[in-house]
């Protein structure tokens, strides 16, 4: 049962290949799933794999107060805000709207990906500042937050399953293989080299640009964060992580979500976000040289 006077939030993470839902009855993540970023989706079909997937834990879609976006496919944001819309639910997207309560000294804080600012508010909210973030997705972020919490850059590189599909696509001997951890380093037949070139290639990539980034920060402290639909498979090959939470990213839409209701958003109103200004120390652009 919900708690009275809290606000049910659906937490939604759009990714280009997969969509991360979170329920949380204030702070608690009650239940998550994961379903495919189809962009052809109308507001009807997510409505019902909404459904489907309440039901399946005995839940009801109707104690939604809220639902918080972030993502990357504009036409399926708005197929989400119909679905809002249906049952009478808030809805916000981190981005603009959501900047006086995050922390950006980006050089351009609003092309700034909604997921990695969440990353970075879940990040110091949950295991402290200074932080690095590993998110494995379809492509791989990593996310640096310095040691006042503010989200400063990171590095950009294509995905496990992209590097695999192009192998795969290019080399005709080389099948797609299940992509999990392998038993050595050393491949002992084709399959196993595939997963080491990726899966263990993923993780010595990581673990050379969070060294160094540790290093440019000044901070061999800085706690490392894996998260991702992949992270849990690429931490068996590698030491490099302090934590892994697959729920990090939804658990900083929930946290903007939250920040937001303090400066004012009403529960259960659809059109209650209240028309704020970031100031100037959220979004401080990096000097330049």
């Amino acid at each position: 049962m919900p708690t009275p006077g809290v606000d049910m939030l659906l937490a939604i993470d759009m990714g280009n290949t997969q969509t991360a839902m979170g329920l949380f009855d204030g702070d608690e993540l009650v239940q998550s799933w994961r379903m495919p970023t189809d962009r052809s989706y109308t507001a009807d079909e997510i409505h019902v794999r909404l459904m489907g997937f309440f039901k399946m834990y005995g839940l009801s879609l109707d104690t939604v107060d809220a639902i918080a976006f972030a993502g990357v496919v504009p036409q399926l944001s708005r197929e989400w805000h119909a679905v809002a819309d249906r049952i009478a639910a808030d809805a916000i997207v981190i981005g603009p709207q959501t900047a006086a309560v995050t922390k950006l000294r980006a050089a351009r804080p609003q092309a700034v990906g909604a997921d990695r600012v969440a990353n970075a508010v879940a990040a110091e909210t949950f295991y402290g500042a200074p932080a690095i973030v590993v998110d494995f997705g379809t492509a791989t972020n990593i996310d640096v937050i310095d040691e006042d919490g503010y989200y400063i850059g990171g590095a950009i590189a294509p995905g496990i399953r992209i590097s695999m599909d192009a192998l795969a696509a290019r080399a005709a001997k080389l099948a797609s293989v299940p992509l999990e951890a392998p038993e050595h380093a050393i491949g002992r037949d084709t399959e196993e080299c595939i997963k080491v070139g990726a899966v263990v290639g993923a993780a010595a990539m990581a673990e050379g640009l969070v060294a160094r980034m540790k290093r440019e920060l000044g901070r061999e402290d800085a706690t490392v964060i894996a998260t991702g639909g992949l992270a849990s498979i690429v931490a068996d090959s590698t030491d490099a992580f302090d934590i892994v939470d697959g729920q990090l990213t939804i658990k900083g839409i929930c946290e903007i979500y939250r920040r937001m209701q303090k400066l004012g958003v009403k529960q259960g109103h659809k059109s209650s976000t209240p028309d704020v200004t970031a100031p100037q120390t959220f979004a401080k652009p990096i000097p330049q040289n």
